[in-house]
């Protein structure tokens, strides 16, 4: 994509792994990639984002997984995010959704209420989307890959 600014050697190498990626799956899809700041975004459109998705997005977030691990082993300093159809918005509304009930339960209840099962990147989404909530804290539990957020009242003794 010739147009915008020209990609650093980071994100065109970003673009080319998961192309190649893309291919060797049998995904039919178009891959462009853009640079702001320390984050490179690759984004795939096309026929087959479900392949590409894969179930709870468990393939997407391999790509984006070894992307990164490509890319550090090279020396590159960029973090890399592998996107489909804006898939990731909807999966962040959807996990900071899930954060918001949970919260609101662990605090009507006064008990704890443990999450599902997530990824790494997912259990941060759902720290990070109630750190600031005077009423709740969080915590993994588990061990990968059942690793789990607990989502708990605070001053629960009182």
């Amino acid at each position: 994509s010739a147009t915008g600014p020209t990609l650093g050697e980071g994100a065109t190498d970003a673009r080319n792994f998961v192309e190649r990626i893309a291919a060797a799956i049998g995904a039919s899809v178009t891959v462009s990639a853009a640079e702001r700041a320390e984050i490179v975004t690759v984004t795939c459109a096309g026929e087959d984002l479900g392949l590409l998705i894969g179930k709870h997005g468990q393939t997407i977030d391999a790509i984006q997984y070894l992307a990164n691990a490509v890319a550090r082993a090279e020396g590159g300093e960029h973090e890399i995010v592998v996107d489909a159809a804006g898939y990731r918005a909807r999966r962040n509304a959807s996990l900071e959704a899930v954060a918001n009930r949970s919260a609101r339960l662990a605090v009507t209840t006064r008990n704890a209420v443990e999450l599902d099962p997530m990824t790494p990147v997912e259990r941060k989404i759902v720290h990070e989307s109630l750190k600031d909530d005077p009423e709740v804290e969080t915590q993994s539990e588990g061990s990968e890959p059942n690793r789990y957020v607990v989502v708990l009242p605070r001053n629960s003794a009182g």
